[in-house]
């Protein structure tokens, strides 16, 4: 699919400088980008390219002052990285059939769940009774939509997706593929002879606004209450959220971190891969947690920044580490020191015997 600069422009809101004509199919990096593509800069350090690049057009921010001519057709913007990631954006729901809708059959769709306008359903997908699709929701093939779920106005459900019944998605909210919301909370009580008694989950699953759910993630449901998503937060691949967890708004969570039930985390939290955080423990919001890090208590105090397992003040566990690469030498030179202390004890005893002589 083509586009022309005077379309781009126009969707930008940018200004053109250059043939408004130029046609563009692809997006690419400013140093590899050749004639059909459409680039940007936003880091001045990339100006050198603007003036050699081969893309048909490139946009660039307001503020830009040229060096020396170009040949290239430009968009002037306020914010190029912003403006470029809004196209790309597009790009991606055109490539990705974004703008499908209808039912694909063989697909089921109970009697009783209410399907919204401009709905799209792949093939092979199952929407229980009493749900709702809000309008615009993309539900691609082989989904699973649970009895009782809400899926809000333009979300998005990749392929493979299962949503247990009662879970409730709000609007524009993006789930990928083998990701499963909803799942029972590992919840068993030990009996006297050893082995256990399942506890039955009621609860639910509550992804506020805005939400992105990377592949393969697992959030589980209550046992009674809500499992809850804040709005904004972005969860990357490969998580395990336990029953009764709440994720605060904007907090972004990176791949195989795994968080225990009840924990609460705070607001505009960052978490790095592979984290694990013990259950029933609060996180203030704006804490900083660095990967592989164990939390195995609560932090009370917002914006703290840890490392480590367990996890503990970052520049503390800095210098904590320093330590640790330095016992060999640390070691031998103990051993050492001990040697002279040893030689210089025998020394004194000689002497001491030698006065009393």
């Amino acid at each position: 699919m083509q586009f022309t600069a005077q379309q781009v422009a126009t969707l930008l809101q940018g200004r053109l400088e250059g043939n408004p004509a130029a046609k563009v199919s692809s997006v690419a990096k400013i140093e590899e980008a050749t004639e059909g593509a459409l680039s940007f800069i936003a880091n001045p350090k990339y100006e050198e390219y603007l003036y050699s690049s081969k893309a048909s057009i490139i946009i660039i921010n307001d503020s830009l002052e040229l060096q020396k001519p170009v040949s290239v057709t430009l968009i002037r913007v306020k914010d190029a990285y912003f403006s470029f990631a809004l196209l790309l954006e597009k790009y991606a729901e055109i490539i990705s059939g974004g703008t499908k809708t209808g039912i694909e059959q063989p697909s089921y769709i109970s009697p009783t769940a209410k399907i919204g306008k401009d709905v799209y359903l792949g093939a092979f997908s199952y929407v229980g009774d009493n749900a709702v699709v809000g309008q615009g929701v993309k539900i691609y093939p082989g989904c699973y939509i649970g009895n009782n779920v809400l899926l809000g106005a333009d979300t998005k459900i990749y392929a493979g997706v299962k949503i247990y019944d009662e879970c409730r998605l709000g609007d524009r909210v993006i789930v990928h593929s083998g990701t499963i919301v909803g799942g029972d909370g590992f919840g068993f009580a030990p009996l006297n002879d050893g082995s256990y008694k399942k506890i039955a989950q009621i609860g639910n699953v509550i992804i506020e606004d805005d939400v992105e759910i990377g592949a393969n993630t697992t959030i589980d449901r209550a046992t009674m209450g809500s499992t809850i998503i804040r709005k904004g937060v972005k969860l990357d691949n490969l998580i395990q959220v336990a029953h009764n967890v709440e994720i605060g708004e904007h907090t972004v969570i990176a791949a195989q971190t795994g968080i225990s039930g009840s924990t609460k985390v705070g607001k505009n939290c960052t978490v790095g891969g592979q984290v694990g955080m013990v259950g029933h423990i609060q996180i203030a919001d704006g804490t900083k947690i660095n990967a592989k890090s164990g939390l195995s208590k609560s932090v009370s105090n917002s914006y703290t920044v840890l490392n480590g397992s367990p996890a503990f003040d970052y520049k503390s566990s800095l210098k904590s580490q320093a330590i640790f690469r330095n016992l060999p030498e640390m070691q031998h030179r103990l051993q050492k020191l001990e040697e002279t202390v040893l030689e210089l004890t025998a020394l004194l005893s000689v002497q001491n015997l030698e006065y009393k002589k």
